[in-house]
């Protein structure tokens, strides 16, 4: 089945999270990666461990679980870009690729005649993705920026957290990095977008994604509600500003997400707990009441909960049509039949390890589903043949490159191109 990004050529010169995530994503539609890395050392996230993937014998490899998450699917190059001839060869593999991808800090690239004017003069058909912590313009431009940061500086830290008069209370960052997930997302979605103009119009683009961008974007309907209110929203916990019971309880043997969200299913949940009362009373009748007095009717509902198990909560609240769910670990989740049935778990060979376990693109696709043709890399196993395949160097051209120090050395080509 072909894939939707068949014949489109990416060339990744990012590292660590956001625009990796973005190329990994591309490589699912079926783009070809080209991942550009610095000789001997590589993407930072290669010795982001442990854990570390466990070769044939069970010990360690160079390549962290970390690594592992944002790198499917893509053939890695060693190229040094401090050599004239290491930024020769990225500008001609630029001038036969439909994507290039970066996230050096503002101007880093263009010292190297690696910025979008001097690539996209070679080839105006380029779409150039650049990744910043702050983008390319405004007074912060130059600084770098990092997903921790980035949560605190968008707004995210402020809504995130127990509330600060509870115990516990104050902010908290997310557990994953979603200011660089969220980022490299927006990059997909970007890039395809200007791909879809270049069809039109012929025309490439610089395309300018900063991750405290995106994260004001993602405050969503918390940063609607402050626009329209003039109030900077708060640090709920697990409870919800608009909505009422929206939170986690502790039922006898273990916590719950409740997420009533209309008076019905307020009147179902109640009912459920053996206290319809609480439905009726003029201080929880609708949502507004329920709001205005929430510090009255959660600890009765805390009460409530109490009084069964997590499961006996689980089955009442789906037969009655109230949401509600478990809070899973990660040996949960992936032991989940649903997860399970999705397909979330996916499985890639890779020569010196054997089958790689990987979480799966969630995209569902009935005619372009993600596909999944190279595991994550080695530290530039593909050097050699990206540049026959690719530019159609012949081994003495590789050689005489290779004695030059533009690339680095000759690896075992373990994986096979795509």
């Amino acid at each position: 089945m072909p894939s939707a990004l068949e014949g489109i050529r990416v060339l990744d010169l990012s590292r660590v999270l956001a625009g990796p995530w973005c190329a990994q994503s591309l490589a699912d539609l079926g783009a070809d990666v080209i991942k550009v890395e610095r000789p001997e050392a590589g993407d930072d996230t290669r010795g982001w461990g442990p854990p570390f993937l466990k070769d044939l014998e069970g010990g360690d490899t160079a390549d962290s679980a970390y690594y592992l998450a944002a790198n499917r699917g893509k053939r890695s190059i060693e190229v040094d870009l401090a050599t004239d001839a290491g930024r020769e060869i990225i500008r001609a593999l630029a001038a036969v690729s439909d994507v290039v991808i970066e996230n050096y800090k503002v101007g880093a690239l263009r010292k190297y005649g690696l910025d979008h004017a001097s690539l996209s003069a070679v080839n105006p058909r380029l779409v150039y993705c650049s990744i910043t912590g702050f983008g390319q313009t405004g007074p912060w431009s130059h600084r770098a920026g990092y997903d921790f940061i980035i949560q605190g500086l968008g707004g995210l830290m402020s809504v995130t957290g127990e509330a600060d008069d509870r115990p516990g209370g104050g902010p908290q960052k997310v557990g994953v990095a979603v200011a660089d997930l969220f980022t490299g997302m927006y990059a997909t979605q970007a890039i395809i977008a200007a791909l879809f103009h270049r069809e039109r119009t012929g025309e490439g683009q610089h395309l300018d994604l900063a991750l405290l961008d995106v994260q004001v974007a993602m405050t969503a309907n918390m940063g609607s509600n402050f626009l329209h209110s003039g109030v900077a929203p708060k640090r709920w916990g697990n409870a919800h500003p608009n909505l009422v019971p929206y939170q986690t309880f502790k039922a006898s043997d273990g916590w719950i997400i409740v997420a009533v969200g209309n008076d019905g299913q307020f009147r179902r949940f109640v009912e459920l707990g053996g206290e319809p009362g609480l439905a009726d009373d003029p201080r929880f009748l609708r949502m507004r009441d329920r709001i205005g007095n929430r510090d009255a009717l959660v600890p009765l509902l805390a009460d409530m909960v109490s009084r069964r198990t997590q499961q006996a909560w689980i089955d009442g609240m789906e037969a009655a049509g109230v949401p509600c769910g478990p809070i899973n670990n990660l040996r949960q989740v992936f032991e989940n039949p649903q997860v399970q049935e999705r397909g979330m778990r996916i499985e890639i060979e890779r020569p010196d390890a054997g089958p790689i376990p990987l979480v799966a693109n969630p995209v569902k696709a009935s005619r372009t589903p993600p596909a999944y043709r190279l595991p994550p890399p080695r530290l530039g196993e593909h050097t050699d043949s990206v540049l026959a395949s690719v530019l159609g160097w012949d081994d003495t051209r590789i050689a005489a490159a290779r004695t030059a120090g533009a690339i680095g050395p000759q690896r075992d080509q373990g994986s096979p191109d795509r």
